[in-house]
């Protein structure tokens, strides 16, 4: 069973709960499910969603064996939702910095100095910035530091990408980006690429419109085989927006090219150079 584990986060006290009987297990599952979503779209809240989830099971079933239909149960649930959310909105207000900082202060144990650390990071980024928490390389205490970068909805295409399996993400230092408007179909259309790369040592993340078949395949089977680091993502947007984006994507990066049907330079022709760069990748199965 391992180590044993002092927590009082809902998510992970529902992960190690593994009922035998099968409809327990069902429920626990259930359950489970809510505390994730939770956990991934808020961040918190986990033992309070647990805790409603089950609570919505256990009314659902002494209604349907006081004889009400499934229908019904649902459209009530339903309504039910509506009503809590009108609610909740009409209660809402804007947080203050401080009551950020507390509110991450309770969920750091009472540990003032992340509290107050993490809502620095949020002041700093804003609502929308993307905040990650990194160990420390050397014997640093805890600071906050702030790097411009970018995010876009469009996770790694393969899960044998990960680098990190305890947490399902991809993490790159310093890698190469290689960008195309075209989709990849067959690891020899990119082999100089990968080879210059190779040669360097370095990490390569590819976008593009896609990469499937027997070039996901094979790069698939090189980061097994202890080859190339190497994770691909579709490129994000549509059409025109598209091309935009991966013009931005370029831009930040310092890539020269977006490879297209309308450049005219070869692949082999490609140099290191001419690739983007990153301080730091992290690709998660969304993100």
């Amino acid at each position: 069973y391992g180590s044993p584990e002092i927590t009082k986060d809902g998510y992970k006290v529902m992960k190690s709960i593994k009922p035998e009987e099968p409809l327990a297990a069902a429920i626990a599952s259930i359950i489970t499910q809510s505390a994730s979503q939770c956990n991934d779209k808020v961040g918190d809240g986990t033992t309070t969603c647990s805790i409603l989830t089950a609570k919505v099971i256990e009314e659902v079933s002494r209604a349907k064996a006081a004889g009400s239909d499934v229908v019904s149960i649902r459209n009530g649930i339903l309504k039910a939702k509506d009503a809590v959310l009108s609610a909740l909105m009409s209660m809402r207000r804007e947080v203050e910095e401080d009551e950020i900082a507390q509110v991450a202060t309770i969920s750091a144990n009472g540990d003032k100095n992340i509290g107050s650390k993490i809502a620095q990071c949020v002041k700093e980024v804003g609502r929308d910035g993307v905040i990650t928490v990194e160990e420390s390389k050397g014997f640093k205490d805890l600071e906050v530091e702030k790097t411009d970068g970018m995010q876009f909805d469009r996770g790694y295409l393969s899960p044998y990408f990960v680098t990190n399996a305890e947490k399902m993400l991809v993490e790159f230092e310093n890698p190469y980006i290689f960008l195309t408007e075209k989709k990849i179909n067959l690891v020899q259309n990119i082999l100089p690429v990968l080879e210059n790369v190779a040669r360097s040592g370095r990490p390569l993340l590819i976008i593009a419109e896609d990469v499937e078949g027997e070039a996901l395949s094979t790069l698939v089977l090189n980061k097994l085989r202890g080859g190339l680091q190497v994770a691909a993502v579709k490129a994000p947007g549509f059409g025109d927006r598209r091309k935009d984006m991966l013009g931005d994507i370029a831009v930040i990066a310092g890539a020269k090219y977006v490879v297209n049907d309308e450049l005219a330079v070869k692949m082999e022709d490609i140099a290191l150079s001419d690739l983007g760069t990153a301080k730091h990748v992290r690709i998660t199965k969304d993100t």
